[in-house]
């Protein structure tokens, strides 16, 4: 009996290691590609990455852009999110009903802050959502109007939307959780969403809009999820991408449900991101109970485990473009036990997991000499670089869509 005991455990972790290594070769297919250099032969070479072609990204949460965070708060927010993400979303100051809580008084002052802070640093930004149908988010001034002149707003919305921020924005939600309820399209009909893509569009040609909404990568809502945007896309929609949000999880995840449904939504050949993660999530015990428990410290690596697990998946996947994380901070976190750091900004443990995934692991360090022939290749995470050859350094910048670079230096 012991003997088959051992003989199983060996079993399980033979199943782990060959998963592990069919996500790392996975990610080294689809994440890097060969960095060519050519100088004199000699030469002495060294490539430093800069940021990541992958969104590796967070929220931008109100307070800290509202004059309410402390001084100290917020430099420490700015110097965590500069060093560990590369992409932003604001989590709530441009939703319809924060923007415009009242009829025709619309305040755009938290946002425009939003969006000159993610340009000083370099940081594109997703602009969620312009509308969200969910009834109960659905302002009661919306809902007193006849059909005629809540047609007019929702138009307005989003022709005002898109002239306002044309360049501005990276991409956009377009209609929040579409599957789960929407007033807008139970008061004008089926293809409504499309009308407001039309209208974004009208005003900026080059918005980029997204479908998004939950409980897709737990599987349990994916084929309708399937049916709505095929028949959208059918219908015409101008729809640029697919948004699936990473919360409806509990204490734990399923990573086959996970894999499963990222292969079955890249058949729309559109780039998938996961806009809105948290570990734990919103069918964890510390969501559904308790939303002041404390993680012991094996459910501290025990989150750390799963975050890397997760990261190591979506990475993996050719169709994913990027994981935005939800809140990162305790003082700013709506699950604040999903945080990488605690209120006094200490690091949990899924913080150094993160930190030794995405800016280590995941980064291309290297240095050395061209070889006889004046050429040296790299096989480099996609990414901005700086590439520097006997002192003379040059920016470059190698996304996955190049699949290979070549560089010549003088």
């Amino acid at each position: 009996m012991k003997r088959l005991a051992s003989v199983l455990v060996l079993s399980a972790g033979s199943m782990l290691c060959a998963a592990q290594a069919d996500l790392d070769a996975a990610i080294a297919k689809h994440r890097t590609g060969p960095l060519v250099i050519r100088a004199k032969p000699g030469a002495k070479i060294t490539v430093e990455q800069l940021k990541h072609d992958f969104w590796f990204g967070a929220t931008l949460p109100g307070g800290i852009f509202s004059g309410k965070a402390s001084p100290e708060d917020v430099a420490k927010f700015n110097e965590i999110f500069t060093t560990h993400f590369n992409a932003g979303v604001i989590e709530s100051a441009f939703k319809w009903h924060d923007m415009a809580k009242e009829r025709g008084l619309v305040n755009y002052s938290i946002v425009d802050r939003m969006l000159a802070w993610a340009s000083q640093h370099d940081i594109p930004l997703r602009g969620h959502c312009i509308f969200w149908g969910i009834p109960n988010r659905v302002m009661d001034w919306q809902k007193a109007l006849g059909d005629t002149e809540l047609r007019q707003a929702v138009e307005q919305r989003g022709k005002s939307i898109g002239a306002r921020y044309a360049g501005k924005f990276f991409e956009y939600d377009l209609n929040n959780e579409m599957i789960h309820a929407d007033y807008y399209r139970d008061r004008f009909g089926p293809d409504f969403p499309k009308q407001m893509a039309l209208w974004v569009k009208s005003a900026d040609p080059n918005a980029v809009l997204y479908f998004n909404d939950y409980d897709i990568l737990t599987g349990n809502r994916l084929d309708d999820y399937v049916k709505d945007i095929r028949r959208l896309l059918d219908a015409g929609a101008p729809m640029d991408g697919i948004g699936v949000q990473g919360h409806l999880h509990g204490d734990s995840f399923d990573p086959a449900a996970l894999q499963n449904a990222l292969d079955v939504l890249a058949q729309f050949k559109l780039p998938i991101r996961i806009t809105e993660f948290n570990f734990p999530g919103q069918r964890s015990k510390y969501y559904t109970g308790d939303r002041k428990a404390q993680l012991t410290p094996a459910e501290e690596q025990a989150k750390a485990a799963a975050l890397k697990q997760y990261y190591q998946i979506c990475f993996a996947h050719p169709a994913v473009t990027g994981i935005m994380m939800w809140g990162f901070w305790e003082g700013a976190n709506w699950i604040p036990q999903s945080s990488l750091y605690k209120r006094d900004w200490s690091p949990t443990p899924a913080a150094e997991t993160y930190k030794d995934l995405v800016l280590k692991q995941w980064w291309t360090r290297w240095s050395g000499s061209a070889d006889k022939q004046g050429q040296a290749v790299v096989n480099a995470f996609y990414g901005t670089y700086r590439v520097t050859v006997d002192g003379k350094s040059t920016i470059v910048n190698f996304p996955k869509s190049a699949g290979a670079k070549l560089i010549d230096i003088d």
